[in-house]
């Protein structure tokens, strides 16, 4: 029987998926498709929390196809090796996908379109994961924005005329039947982690502007997981935003500004987006970095962040830019050790959001913050966390003497930050 394949990867919905919806219009039956990629697992500890989350995901899915008499077929492998393998076992006609656009899922497409077309298999690739993509907001002359608010504004001139209604139910009786059991977590090579990923929470959004800033408010929405791995649609939330939401609205402008800029400068994922900071010195002294890591700097809220981080695989956005700056500043450790950190802890972790955040703190990336500028910790703690609410949440022992002293004088490490920028800067 000739079937059409959906493969999800960081679309894991039903509902208003964009290249789900073609692949059950398309008059096949239609097999639903995920992997487990060795290649990322690989690099992965056993009891990663995003792992679960995905397999918990993939469970559930399982769960709503089977009332459409079909399954998810799971498997696990290299994807050029498993496609290899499929396409012995099944008479494939066509295979959908929705776009991803970091660099090693882009020349992993290339290779599973590449082994198709030797199969004469049309691969269809969709936009889902954005509402604009690479080349679609950009300058009179085709070049990327490297500047965030020309950026928006572009975007926001772009959006109502370009209306991204969500998709309506697609034909869900269009399945191939058939059932195939789910692997368990341990035949993964995995177990489950005790880290959970919470359900978003958009009915804080009222507040999100004047309380965004203040950790012990929690007016986070938590849906950066969710738009990561595609449990919910970017263009059904931001078809539900209210005018008055911008500010929530521009940091969804901002991932997908990061999207385009890891796109058009790969090289930003293991070089300073300015070559011009190239020269820095970076002290790079391991036993302070696990310090920071630890949350044991004697900066309360730098403490309190890791801390969270380390306990949840969240962190507070003000408190994140303030992490970022005290290692990079105060410390002096190269950006790369920070963002290499926050990937293996973060729930959200996204490369281009990461790596152009951590960018942004260190002075080295686009539309960086200038590298002169260095938040003071304490000034911080004082102005978004004046009741220690937050702070005293993770770290009980604050005012005792089981605490830390500073590992670092501020005014010091200002004065030693600002000579070895100037120092280092190639202009």
């Amino acid at each position: 029987m000739k079937l059409s394949v959906f493969w999800f990867r960081r679309d894991l919905r039903l509902l208003d998926n964009t290249a789900l919806h073609h692949a059950l219009s398309s008059n096949l039956p239609v097999l639903p498709l995920f992997i487990f990629d060795e290649n990322i697992l690989d690099e992965l500890p056993k009891e990663d929390s995003r792992v679960s989350f995905i397999y918990n995901t993939l469970r559930s899915l399982n769960k709503q196809l089977s009332s459409f008499n079909t399954s998810l077929l799971c498997l696990k492998g290299d994807p050029v090796k498993v496609w290899k393998n499929l396409l012995s076992h099944y008479d494939v006609a066509r295979v959908f996908i929705n776009k991803d656009y970091e660099p090693y899922a882009l020349q992993r497409d290339e290779s599973v379109k590449s082994l198709l077309n030797q199969y004469g298999i049309p691969l269809h690739s969709f936009k889902d994961h954005v509402i604009f993509e690479e080349n679609e907001i950009v300058k009179q002359d085709g070049s990327p924005y490297t500047i965030f608010t020309p950026y928006k504004k572009k975007w926001l001139q772009a959006y109502p005329s370009n209306s991204f209604a969500p998709l309506n139910e697609a034909k869900f009786n269009q399945f191939h039947t058939f059932t195939s059991p789910m692997p368990t977590l341990k035949e993964l090579g995995f177990q489950s982690s005790s880290i959970k990923v919470r359900d978003y929470d958009l009915s804080h959004l009222q507040q999100y502007d004047s309380k965004r800033d203040y950790p012990a408010e929690d007016v986070t929405s938590y849906l950066s997981p969710h738009l990561r791995f595609g449990t919910v649609s970017i263009r059904k939330i931001i078809e539900d935003l209210q005018p008055e939401q911008e500010v929530f609205l521009s940091e969804l402008i901002w991932r997908e500004f990061f999207m385009q800029i890891l796109f058009h400068f790969p090289q930003v994922v293991n070089q300073n987006f300015k070559p011009k900071y190239n020269g820095i010195q970076w002290r790079n002294n391991e036993q302070e970095f696990e310090k920071w890591c630890q949350g044991k700097t004697g900066y309360p809220l730098v403490d309190a962040g890791m801390r969270q981080l380390n306990t949840t695989g969240y962190m507070h956005n003000r408190v994140r830019m303030v992490t970022a700056s005290f290692l990079c500043k105060h410390l002096l450790i190269d950006w790369r050790w920070g963002e290499a950190y926050f990937a293996k802890k973060l729930l959200d972790y996204e490369l281009s959001s990461n790596n152009g955040n951590w960018q942004w703190a260190a002075g080295t990336g686009c539309d960086a913050a200038p590298y002169f500028r260095v938040f003071n910790p304490t000034e911080q703690l004082r102005k978004f966390d004046r009741s220690m609410q937050y702070t005293r949440k993770w770290v009980p022992e604050f005012d005792t003497p089981d605490y830390p002293s500073p590992i670092v004088e501020h005014k010091f490490a200002r004065t030693r930050a600002l000579e070895s920028y100037k120092k280092g800067l190639i202009l």
